[in-house]
This record gives structure tokens, C-alpha cells and sequence, in this order.
């Protein structure tokens, strides 16, 4: 029997140079521009609930979110779940290079660079609560194209990855869509190794075979759970309808449609890619590398001559903007969050893959290729850093301009004649923008980095009660909103100024009514 020296000096060996630098990039990264998060109980407006969550959300079919989480325990511990979500993700970093077939050591440490920043990534931490969830299905996601990739009967492990990937969170769903097509093209179009055409096909053929039996398999299970608990499919996002969707062929056509349009206006205006001058010529650094490279690779394999070459590369030029926003096809109702938008850093990381494998290009030009690629990734690393902190900046301002409102709140409520405790109050509104100034000033930067953006953290009357309870110390006996509904257009209630007006609190028939809605009717 071998010591766990023994152990872990062969495991260590077996380590690629280039799986080391991805991981130990995008873990480093990762702790140096999340640590505002990982250091603090910040919430956002879902975290004031999931202070405690089993996590159980098969309703929305994360049938096994609940077990991923629950290595963590169900409580907010952003330190513990930072910590793991962030292994979870810099695994999957070198998963990644491994499928793109990174092999050089400053690729592989800007592609994790990549993947750590990218501010998709920070408004998922927003979402700390169930953070090293979504990383573990990320990471599933990623395994499941590395099997199909690696193994002839690849597809059938990574069907079951992939299973349980959707089984925590759908949205990952694109990612995997789009690493298995930049894994098809990759071997179409390298020079033997892989046999004929007809030998490449049949083993493209394995990532559909993966994603058919993945899907099927995942669905299978949740129905099963649905019926063991007792339960169908919530109407949150569209999520019910997901059998159902674009069921016509006008429908399908208005689904593509949509998918496109949405591809090109949060890629070109979707203030995320890039923000600022510094962002946009790194991207243009990228872009210019990137493109010398595919004119050298068809060069050396003389593209021109092959027909089939070029309706491979339109091929994946039309399907690759679906695969990106396959959300949009499945439920066409969702609020696209930007979480759900994680896949667009593969595009980048794609660009910066292509060239490190560039070996057609003379050695002068080449050189000037890899300190393009080097330079674009390196500056958008550092903007992406900036971005998230910016978001992270605010989510704190957001937290404390609450609890600064819900002191003079709690204060007024209590020194309200009549008041006593355990009182039933029925709380109405949301603190908004019209009457109110603006104190957000991030908003040219985070006005789509949902979870982080806004003002206040307050949407509904338990969101008060959640907040005054858990970080006021205080409890309110917060009526359920349909105690409002009579009481609501009555003259009474509208002649109430919004709060902190002197008129925004009153007592009628035992309840307390507090106005805190930003419209005057």
C-alpha cells in the first residue's frame, strides 16, 4: 500500500502544466475580485429569504439544487460557499482549456483569468445563498462535453453529467451547447487523427446523442420527483411551458427571431463585454488575433479548395447566437438575468484558445498574434475586475440605505398611537425612484447586473419583515398582501402620504396600514 505521500506526489504528476495554471489563475482571480462577498453578509432582495433555504426549488425543475447546496449547509456562509464555489468553478477552468485544447501555460492562466471576471460570474455571487449550486452544475456541464470529447462511449457518462447539471440550473444548458461546437469544429478541422468525413460525423454525432439522452434523463427524473412529492412545475420563468415552447412553426420562426436580435443587442449593447474604451480595444486586440488566425488556418489547409469547410464555419455562425440564448427557445416569457448570460465568456476564451493553438502562422507574426491575445485578455480581465467591484460597491450601499430606512421605519411604526406589539400591519408598495432622489450613481455600469444594481433591497412587505427581523432584531406581524385588496382603492388609503410622510401611517379597524408605494393615484 502506497503513503498518501506516494498519493498525491502521482495524482500531482498526472497534472498538466496547463490545467494548473487555469485552476490556480481562476482561483486566485476569483478570491482577489470576489472577496467583498466572500468577507461580508451583503444580501440582495432574493437573500434577505435565503438567510436559511433547503433549497429545494423542484417546482422550477432543480430537482437535485438542494443536494449541491447542501454540502455547504442550507445557511448563508458566503466565506464557506464562496470558497467551494470557487473550486467548483477553477476546476472547470481547466476542464475548459482542455476541451478547447489549450496547451500553453499563459492561455490556460488568461482563459481562468477569463472565466473568474467576467461580470456574469459577480452577479451570480450576488446570489451567494446558492452560489457553489450553480458552480457544481457548471462544472457538470463542462464534464459532460470533456466525456463526449474524450471517449467513444464518451456521450453516455456525459448524459448523465449533464442531467444533473439542468437538474441544479438550466442555465448552463448554453454552455455546454456551445463547447460542443467549438469541440465539432475543432475536429473537422484538423489534419488526420480522426479518419474521413464519414468517421468525423459519426463522431460529432456523440454530442447530440449526449444531449438527447441528457435531457431525457433529466426530465425523466424530475417527473418522477414531481410525482413522489406531490407536486407540478411552478409558472416562475416561463418554466412550466418548457415541453411546449415555439410548438408552431410560426412560432419557432418568432423564437429565432427573437434569439438573434437578443444575441446581437446585449453583445453590442449590452454594456457587459465591454464598457469603456479600454474594454472595447481590447476586444478589437482579440477580434484582430483571432481572425489572423482562422485566415492562417485556412491558408495551411486550403479552405478555399473544400466547399464543405465554408458551410461548416456558416453552419456555425448561423447556430451558435441560438445555441448562446437556447433559454430563449425553451421558456420565450423569461426575465433574462444576467446570471443566465455566463456562455458569452466563451467567445472571448474561444479567441484566446485559437490563437495559442495557432502554429500555421511564421514565427515574427505568431509572436505579435500572442501578445495581441495576451494584452486584449489581460485588460479585459482587469475591466471585468473593475465592473464587479463597482457592483459589489453598490450591493453594500444598497444594504445599509435599507437598513438606514428601516430604522426610521421601525422607529415610526413603533411611535404610532395605538401601536402595540404583535399588531397585524399591512405594508403596501415599493420604495422607488419618483418620489425619492436617485442615490445610485452605478447605474451607466450595473444597469444589468441584476442583484447588484438599484437602490434599496425592499420589494414587498415580507421583504420588510425578513429584513426588520433578521438585522433590526424586531418583529412585525406583516399581513399577506390580499388583506390590502379592499382597503386598497378606498379614499381612506389614497388620501395617505407615501412614507416618511406624516400622513403614511395609520390605524383603522386594528390594522396598521403603512403607504411606502412611490406613485400618488
Amino acid at each position: 500500500m502506497q503513503s498518501p505521500t506516494q498519493v498525491f506526489r502521482m495524482i500531482y504528476g498526472k497534472i498538466k502544466r496547463e490545467w494548473k495554471a487555469a485552476f490556480l489563475a481562476c482561483f486566485v482571480t476569483g478570491l482577489l475580485v470576489h472577496m467583498p462577498v466572500l468577507l461580508s453578509d451583503i444580501p440582495n432582495h432574493d437573500g434577505l429569504d435565503s438567510i436559511y433555504f433547503d433549497q429545494n426549488m423542484i417546482t422550477s425543475g432543480r430537482w437535485f439544487l438542494t443536494v449541491a447546496c447542501g454540502i455547504s449547509s442550507y445557511y448563508t456562509l458566503p466565506w464557506i460557499i464562496g470558497l467551494l464555489g470557487l473550486l467548483y468553478l477553477s476546476c472547470a477552468a481547466a476542464v475548459v482549456c482542455e476541451i478547447l485544447e489549450v496547451r500553453k501555460t499563459w492561455a490556460a492562466a488568461v482563459c481562468g483569468g477569463l472565466l473568474a471576471a467576467f461580470p456574469a460570474l459577480a452577479s451570480t455571487f450576488a446570489y451567494v445563498f446558492t452560489l457553489d449550486g450553480y458552480m457544481m452544475a457548471l462544472l457538470l456541464a463542462v464534464l459532460a462535453v470533456l466525456f463526449t470529447k474524450k471517449y467513444r462511449l464518451g456521450f453516455l457518462p456525459g448524459a448523465f453529467c449533464l442531467a444533473f447539471s439542468l437538474g441544479i440550473y438550466q442555465g448552463y444548458l448554453s454552455f455546454a451547447m456551445i463547447l460542443s461546437v467549438f469541440s465539432i469544429l475543432m475536429l473537422f478541422a484538423s489534419n488526420g487523427g480522426n479518419g474521413g468525413p464519414a468517421e468525423k460525423i459519426k463522431t460529432a454525432l456523440r454530442y447530440l446523442w449526449m444531449g438527447i439522452a441528457g435531457t431525457a434523463l433529466y426530465y425523466g427524473i424530475l417527473q418522477v420527483l414531481l410525482k413522489i412529492q406531490g407536486k407540478r412545475l411552478a409558472d416562475y420563468q416561463g418554466i412550466e411551458g418548457m415541453t411546449s415552447a415555439a410548438g408552431s412553426a410560426g412560432g419557432l420562426f418568432s423564437a429565432m427571431k427573437g434569439m438573434y436580435l437578443d444575441f446581437l443587442k446585449f453583445t453590442l449593447k449590452g454594456n457587459i463585454l465591454f464598457q469603456n474604451f479600454f474594454s472595447v480595444t481590447a476586444c478589437i486586440l482579440l477580434a484582430t488575433a483571432a481572425g489572423l488566425a482562422v485566415l492562417f488556418l485556412i491558408r495551411k489547409r486550403k479552405g478555399w479548395k473544400n466547399p464543405v469547410f465554408f458551410v461548416i464555419i456558416v453552419l456555425a455562425v448561423v447556430i451558435l447566437p441560438l445555441l448562446t440564448n437556447i433559454v430563449l427557445l425553451i421558456s420565450p416569457s423569461v426575465t433574462y438575468h444576467l446570471l443566465m448570460r455566463y456562455q458569452w465568456i466563451l467567445y472571448v476564451t474561444g479567441a484566446v484558445a485559437l490563437v495559442s493553438g495557432c502554429c500555421d502562422a511564421p514565427d515574427r507574426i505568431y509572436n505579435w498574434m500572442e501578445w495581441l491575445t495576451l494584452s486584449g485578455a489581460v485588460v479585459l480581465i482587469f475591466c471585468y475586475c473593475i465592473t464587479d467591484n463597482i457592483g459589489y460597491s453598490n450591493l453594500q450601499k444598497r444594504y445599509e440605505k435599507t437598513y438606514a430606512y428601516c430604522i426610521r421605519l421601525l422607529d415610526r411604526i413603533e411611535q404610532t398611537e395605538g401601536y402595540y406589539p404583535g399588531i397585524p400591519v399591512a405594508m403596501v408598495g415599493v420604495v422607488g425612484d419618483e418620489p425619492f432622489p436617485v442615490t445610485d450613481i452605478t447605474l451607466p455600469v450595473t444597469s444589468n447586473m441584476i442583484g447588484l444594481n438599484g437602490d434599496i433591497l425592499l420589494y414587498t412587505g415580507k421583504n420588510y419583515e425578513i429584513f426588520i427581523r433578521n438585522y433590526l432584531g424586531a418583529t412585525l406581524n406583516i399581513l399577506p398582501p390580499e388583506a390590502m385588496e379592499e382597503m386598497y382603492y378606498s379614499q381612506e388609503y389614497i388620501a395617505m402620504d407615501s412614507f416618511p410622510g406624516e400622513n403614511s401611517i395609520r390605524i383603522i379597524d386594528g390594522i396598521m396600514y403603512i403607504k411606502t408605494e412611490n406613485v400618488t393615484r
